[in-house]
């Protein structure tokens, strides 16, 4: 392909905006603002207008450089920095893929050629798909550049946070332990070869359903950048599966108007009236009624359906008004009459956005043909974020619907008719807590349990949070000389690294599905957040590109959540494992520094925020955070201390969720009338 006359005249120098060099040197407009009235030397604009100004980029560093005010830069900081509008991201998330394809050499090269050239071969690894697009010379280079020295998850990471904010329209990208629970929901004797996910987002759900097994992959999403996030993000992944990835709006334009898929997980947008209700009132999806306006949510639960082989599942994430409004009251009665609807599971607010309301996953099957013996009841589920339970409850329910026994207080299968009868209300709340006259007894025993178990948690809490003084240093702080993690691994005191990105060639080529279970236990982000075992798992074939944690190791997490993060000292049970994504392993000499020393200095708010970089994504550099020089002996005595705190919120922890299973309980208990009130 021959450049265009635009791309084969001399290339002008890169400029920059006064927002772009707010965000180059990590100050406000304000202060670039009183750069340009108050100091004579800072770079004239050269061109723009008089009321948006460009200036000449390298001429705006050098006068950054020389007033110390340039920090350190990179591929990554030039992506967040110069990326300006959905054009830039659109083109970026399109090139990324080609350029993993090639090798580092190969991209070595393409940084070494004149900006026309560069954006020529760009245009040819885009392909004629994309002749849209435009393509700047300064970002291909960052891209080009990030793709040799940086995770593909932390530039993907990069090109969402500048993205234009995704829940406009209600839409959220599904939290991993969400995702991990819907693709575990979609498991029978076999689990579906062919997956799809209408509005994949970045791909989550996906990546979820084939980690369990599924091969095949569908996905479709109405913006190009996440569509093109999802399919870097299976393509880097370390599965074997193939994966369709397309771009557009599924209600209105289904790119898969012919699939039919084994299993269909879907976190749609929610409360979205622009969804094309006008033009689709006749659409051949709407088997159980023409969704009204104001219920999008309703017309994704029949696409999804739509898009099911006979007898195939359906996960879907949904706000809780969908259970209950009045105007969806029709189309609910008409899933339930013909056996569409099989559960509904409640989800504790917090686990998923919106945070502060809890979601409804919705089961759902595409009746079989002919089919005269489907159970009259809908399964209802509330066992809060309780993954096992969830499964096994409706693991059993599908085996035998009609042999399955109320859970009290967690799960209840209600006649058909019921349901229909009482206005289709299907907020699972309302039907888990109606408990029958033969269950005080039960929850009697359950009660007591109950309290008796949080009596030993609290009295654990307690002999924890007693013992010696903890005395003050006196009338001053103490203060320490400090080396940066940077220093200690330059002195050898630390090693730093990350989790590899493992190879397509390398994975495993096996055409049979890793077994539920099997493969190498991967620590991820969340479980460091979250303070439980690992739950990633990848193939045994990858194990040699992957890290082992080791007894000892500190694992602290790269993205910053809510401003805090503890970093985590490796135990016996994780050191079965190995590093995931977006996690520093600072691995210490144990003859020189004290792990556990080390992590409670790591975790300090002070040094995490003074070292963290981005707004939406906030990333620690962990080069940059100090610890203290002390004695080995000095420092075990601060991790002795540092070990009994972390016992501590882990007590703690396990109180808070025993008090409030033993309040629900007994709260259920005497609204029920399974239980009376305790004497004097």
């Amino acid at each position: 392909m021959r450049p265009t006359l635009e791309e084969a005249m001399p290339q002008r120098p890169e400029q920059v905006t006064a927002a772009d060099i707010s965000r180059l040197a990590g100050v406000t407009r304000a202060t670039v603002s009183n750069w340009r009235r108050r100091h004579a030397d800072f770079p004239l604009p050269s061109g723009g207008t008089d009321a948006s100004p460009l200036y000449d980029r390298a001429a705006v560093e050098a006068w950054l450089s020389g007033r110390g005010q340039l920090p350190a830069t990179s591929p990554v900081r030039d992506l967040r920095t110069f990326t300006r509008d959905p054009n830039d991201l659109y083109a970026l998330s399109a090139l990324l893929l080609p350029l993993l394809k090639l090798s580092n050499s190969d991209r070595r090269a393409l940084d070494d050629l004149a900006d026309a050239e560069l954006i020529e071969h760009a245009r040819m690894l885009v392909g004629r798909g994309h002749a849209d697009l435009t393509l700047r010379p300064a970002l291909v280079r960052s891209l080009t550049r990030a793709t040799a020295t940086t995770s593909v998850d932390e530039i993907l990471d990069t090109l969402l946070e500048v993205a234009p904010d995704a829940s406009a329209r209600g839409t959220y990208l599904t939290p991993e332990p969400v995702a991990d629970l819907m693709a575990a929901l979609l498991a029978g004797n076999t689990y579906p070869g062919a997956v799809f996910d209408p509005a994949c987002g970045t791909g989550g759900l996906l990546l979820a359903a084939a980690r369990r097994g599924a091969t095949r992959l569908f996905g479709q999403d109405v913006s190009p950048v996440r569509a093109n996030q999802a399919a870097v993000r299976i393509r880097v992944s370390p599965i074997e599966a193939d994966a369709d990835i397309r771009t557009g709006d599924s209600l209105r334009a289904d790119a898969f108007s012919d699939l039919t898929a084994e299993g269909v997980l879907c976190n749609p947008p929610y409360a979205d009236r622009d969804w094309g209700h006008e033009e689709l009132g006749y659409d051949a999806r709407w088997e159980h009624g023409v969704p009204p306006k104001g219920e999008s949510e309703l017309a994704w639960v029949q696409h999804c359906l739509a898009h099911l082989e006979y007898g195939g599942l359906a996960v879907i994430l949904l706000p809780p008004a969908v259970a209950e409004r009045p105007s969806g009251r029709k189309i609910r009665a008409e899933l339930i009459r013909h056996s569409a609807l099989r559960a509904v599971v409640a989800l504790p607010s917090g686990v998923a956005p919106p945070l502060h309301i809890g979601l409804h996953l919705w089961i759902l099957q595409r009746p079989l043909i002919g089919r005269a013996d489907a159970p009259p009841f809908v399964l209802f589920i509330d066992a809060g974020l309780d993954r096992d339970t969830i499964v096994d409850v409706w693991r059993d329910y599908a085996d035998a619907p009609k042999d399955f026994t109320a859970i009290p207080g967690v799960a209840r299968a209600v006649p058909a008719l019921e349901l229909i009868d009482v206005g289709v209300d299907l907020t699972p709340g309302r039907h888990v807590r109606r408990h029958t006259a033969a269950e005080p007894l039960y929850l009697a025993d359950a009660a007591a349990a109950a309290r008796l178990r949080l009596r030993r948690a609290i009295d654990a809490l307690a002999a924890m949070s007693s013992g010696a003084e903890w005395k003050a240093t006196g009338a001053q702080a103490s203060t320490w000389r400090t080396a940066t993690i940077a220093d200690l691994v330059r002195g050898g005191a630390v090693g730093l690294h990350k989790a590899a990105m493992i190879s397509r060639d390398k994975r495993s080529t096996s055409s049979a599905p890793e077994p539920e279970g099997g493969g190498v236990r991967v620590l991820t982000a969340g479980d460091v957040a979250g303070g439980r075992a690992a739950s990633g798992r990848v193939p045994d074939s990858a194990l040699a590109e992957l890290l082992p944690l080791r007894r000892g190791d500190v694992v602290l997490p790269e993205i910053l959540d809510e401003g805090s993060s503890l970093a985590r000292v490796v135990d016996d049970d994780d050191a079965a494992t190995v590093l995931g994504p977006n996690l520093h392993l600072i691995r210490p000499d144990l003859e020189r520094l004290d792990p556990w020393f080390l992590a409670g200095f790591l975790s300090a708010e002070d040094n995490l925020n003074a070292t963290s970089t981005g707004t939406t994504i906030v990333r620690v550099d962990a080069r940059k955070l100090r610890i203290p020089l002390m004695p080995l002996t000095e420092q075990r005595r601060y991790g002795r201390a540092f070990r009994r705190m972390a016992a501590l919120r882990k007590a703690a922890d396990l109180a808070v969720r025993l008090a409030e299973e033993t309040a629900r309980q007994h709260v259920a208990g005497l609204t029920s009338g399974a239980l009376l009130p305790p004497g004097e």
